[in-house]
């Protein structure tokens, strides 16, 4: 059986969950600043996952797009700390904060922090996620319970805070996974956790009606990520860069477009799934 973190919740990276319900002050908050001077207030992004992977692309390119971003992490602070100083090298606005996404008082914290720091969320990036592979009749139920907890009640915890919370025209991109349609052998437990994500998000996309909030999600394919790579010999890497029509795998920077679009202009696009995978399915 294979164990594997993913922010792309595809086949790549970003972090577990398993942290206490008090979460620790925010591990940096270079440049922020809780008011501006200029007119319009900077709108604001919180990336789960965004220490790694294609969360912290994210992070990187909604920073660029001009969001102050917090940055949260599970477990890695050094990882967390480096995008929130990619982020203010380039003149941005970040912080990082740990919490575990499943603990519904640490993410609530989390968005405490967002709004102390900033003044308000107007955008959630949920990229945070787990994933184990082995097939249906040999895996573990622990493991089956450990991605049930992370990338369902995970999904469920940030979605419940995002909704009470974001401001108005505000985004939740959530993330589920190409996986689900291309049905690989071995992802039985994972699809079915992100199944329960797209279900999630295209039912808060109308729950929200009113409220000038979009909900959608982001499924990747295989993505060129560290974690994804990592285990991989260079034949099954080639093998799998072949199968979509662009022949070649993902990049981080692929997923990050489509979730700065999301975030962004893309206010007539709600509560639908983006199969950002090259067309491989």
């Amino acid at each position: 059986m294979t164990e594997q973190s993913t922010s792309e919740q595809s086949t790549s990276a970003s972090t577990s969950a398993s942290t206490s319900a008090s979460t620790p002050a925010p591990a940096s908050a270079s440049s922020a600043q809780a008011t501006r001077t200029d007119d319009a207030p900077r709108r604001v992004a919180v990336v789960t996952g965004g220490s790694r992977g294609i969360g912290r692309e994210s992070a990187e390119r909604l920073a660029a797009d001009g969001f102050a971003v917090v940055v949260n992490y599970a477990g890695n602070r050094t990882e967390a700390e480096a995008a929130v100083a990619a982020i203010t090298a380039a003149g941005g606005e970040a912080f990082a904060r740990q919490a575990d996404v499943a603990d519904e008082a640490a993410v609530a914290a989390l968005f405490d922090a967002a709004e102390e720091t900033f003044g308000g969320v107007d955008v959630v990036v949920h990229a945070a996620g787990v994933m184990a592979l082995a097939p249906l009749a040999e895996l573990e139920l622990d493991t089956l319970d450990r991605m049930h907890r992370t990338n369902i009640r995970g999904t469920f915890v940030v979605d419940q805070q995002a909704a009470r919370r974001l401001r108005e025209g505000g985004a939740i991109i959530n993330f589920s996974s190409s996986v689900l349609s291309l049905a690989l052998p071995g992802y039985t437990a994972y699809a079915a956790t992100k199944g329960a994500v797209e279900a999630m998000t295209l039912i808060l996309a109308r729950e929200l009606r009113g409220r000038d909030v979009t909900v959608n999600a982001v499924a990747p394919g295989p993505t060129a990520t560290a974690l994804f790579l990592d285990g991989k010999d260079e034949e099954t890497v080639a093998r799998m860069a072949a199968q979509p029509p662009l022949e070649r795998l993902g990049t981080p920077q692929d997923i990050a477009e489509v979730v700065s679009f999301l975030a962004g202009p893309a206010r007539w696009v709600n509560g639908q799934v983006l199969r950002a995978n090259g067309g491989i399915v």
